[in-house]
């Protein structure tokens, strides 16, 4: 448990402004002792395994994709570690972070692991060697993606430049984007293209071959706030961005075109806001198409779950959840969409009819990513709590 000096220090930080004015948040103050007292979060642990060997929130977590068996995760502690999913055993330490681990994931084939932190240094290590293989060094870092299908290493700085490697040769190419933050991007499914999403609200859709952007989204096309998130369909053929301005927008790849806006009408404010006052902010925090029907999902930080129909380009259901939703990712083959939250739960949703399936505890802390397994029957997660759990989802209707 934290001395008392660790806490007055934290305490420094929080802003006592809004005192009181949300209810919900009360039990966050509980001491430690008071644990399963009430019915909270930790009072119930649906979890298999738990991954502890992080001593502050874990903020990243990726599964290999050609097996699922290893996790690897990165923390507030300036640490990542790769590990065994079946009985959290440690594989190997990704040592040398000098700054907080945000992203992290293994290449396409499971050979390498990717593990970047804040400060911008990026280090690729060969996973059945347990070695280094590589290490680079760029502006802040914002995000990190492999490659689908070959040893090439994306990310994004804050300076706006995407920066594209040969793994492990190192073989270095750079896309600049407007002089602000390169806040998300995707590699398209074709692997020749990626969209990248900026902080002043613009999209770009860059040709990797040749260097070029080949479709720039700005002012009524693009946002009127900050990137959060971006996905593509299983064909590469529609884009959707998301955005702090709470609009979801879809774009065909090809064209560069908005198909259509998705906006979440926003609850009326109760009372006038007053100078000085923060609006109840909302924003797209996650998105994903589904891969089995025309559907997209979008989380919102207020708690509402979208599913909106593409065929129709409208609302099919609102999933209301207690808290902001982290992220959301859709089973590979079926209509199934996943979320985590603030309030630290795993739910599973019915695309199909707007229902919950099922809901997963175990987080004393909200959840900050997850991943799932290809078979959907497990699901990884990380949190505030300095842990990663490992569910079992297995569902009897399968």
């Amino acid at each position: 448990p934290p001395s008392a000096d660790d806490l007055a220090e934290e305490m420094e930080d929080v802003d006592f402004e809004d005192e009181g004015a949300e209810e919900p948040d009360a039990e966050t103050w509980e001491s430690e002792d008071d644990e399963g007292v009430e019915d909270g979060m930790e009072a119930q642990d649906d979890s298999e395994v738990t991954f502890s060997l992080h001593s502050a929130s874990v903020f990243c977590v990726s599964l290999d994709p050609k097996t699922n068996t290893l996790a690897v995760t990165g923390g507030e502690d300036d640490k990542a570690f790769v590990w065994r999913v079946s009985d959290g055993e440690l594989l190997f330490e990704c040592s040398g972070h000098k700054d907080s681990v945000t992203c992290v994931g293994f290449s396409h084939d499971s050979v390498f692991v990717a593990t970047g932190d804040m400060s911008g240094l990026i280090k690729v290590w060969r996973v059945d060697a347990k070695e280094e293989v590589w290490s680079f060094e760029v502006g802040d870092l914002e995000w990190m993606e492999w490659h689908p299908q070959a040893h090439v290493l994306l990310a994004g700085t804050a300076d706006g430049n995407t920066w594209m490697w040969k793994i492990p040769s190192g073989d270095c190419k750079t896309f600049q984007g407007p002089a602000c933050p390169a806040t998300c991007g995707r590699i398209l499914p074709d692997g020749k293209r990626a969209v990248v999403g900026y902080e002043d609200g613009t999209l770009r859709i860059w040709d990797l071959k040749q260097g070029t952007s080949l479709h720039v989204l700005k002012g009524q096309d693009g946002h009127q706030d900050p990137l959060t998130c971006v996905a593509s369909n299983q064909d590469g053929s529609l884009i959707m961005t998301g955005s702090v301005d709470c609009h979801a927008k879809l774009v065909n790849s090809a064209t560069g075109k908005v198909v259509c806006v998705f906006k979440m009408e926003s609850v009326t404010p109760k009372a006038p806001i007053s100078e000085g006052e923060e609006a109840e902010s909302n924003s797209v925090e996650s998105l994903g198409f589904c891969n089995v029907m025309p559907l997209a999902a979008v989380g919102y930080l207020d708690g509402t779950l979208a599913i909106y129909d593409l065929s129709t380009q409208s609302l099919r259901h609102k999933c209301q959840h207690e808290s902001g939703i982290v992220q959301l990712l859709w089973e590979e083959s079926s209509a199934v969409v996943y979320t985590c939250s603030l309030d630290g739960a795993v739910r599973l949703w019915d695309a199909r009819s707007g229902k919950m399936i099922s809901e997963y505890r175990g987080h004393s802390a909200e959840i900050l990513d997850f991943a799932v397994n290809k078979d959907a029957s497990i699901v990884v997660t990380t949190s505030g709590d300095h842990q990663a759990k490992v569910f079992c989802v297995q569902r009897p209707d399968r």
